[in-house]
């Protein structure tokens, strides 16, 4: 009993130290691609806004799903900034940018936990419309992370196969 209780603890170490890591590459991949920086919601979890879902999987020694959801009109502003372009022209490009943001903090994030050989990722997939439920058949832990973007929430999520 002992020992499940000190691995459960080193677990929730690794997990909150992923949580940080993971952050911190969001941070850094919106800062580089964007041109803009992602703050942490004041309250402790702001409402999900799923009209855009990009997902990337995760192979090899770590397997799971990266996910990040937002809005309609957070994706054209992404697109919008990454593009250098004005909304109304950027607004077609959208979902290959949310695809492209999703990528690239996939990436950021196992170079900084030291997979980057050891683990591959999988083509971006973009989910949008206003009605859908996104359910990932990765069993195991998962760490979810709300960040700001412009005052809109930005929801990344990891989810890890056991």
């Amino acid at each position: 009993m002992g020992s499940e209780l000190q691995a459960g603890s080193e677990n929730q170490l690794r997990l909150d130290r992923w949580r940080v890591i993971l952050s911190d590459a969001a941070k850094e991949v919106f800062l580089m691609m964007v041109g803009e920086e992602l703050s942490v919601p004041g309250e402790a979890n702001p409402p999900v806004l799923s009209e855009v879902a990009g997902m990337v999987g995760l192979a090899g020694e770590l397997c799971g799903v990266l996910t990040i959801r937002c809005s309609k009109a957070s994706a054209g502003k992404i697109a919008c900034q990454m593009l250098g372009v004005a909304e109304s022209e950027a607004a077609g490009q959208a979902i290959d940018a949310i695809g492209e943001i999703c990528n690239m903090v996939a990436g950021n994030f196992k170079a900084k936990i030291a997979l980057e050989d050891k683990c591959m990722l999988s083509v971006p997939t973009v989910i949008s419309g206003d009605s859908y439920d996104l359910h990932s058949l990765a069993s195991g832990e998962r760490i979810e992370l709300p960040l700001l973007f412009q005052t809109q929430p930005l929801w990344f999520s990891l989810e890890i196969q056991k």
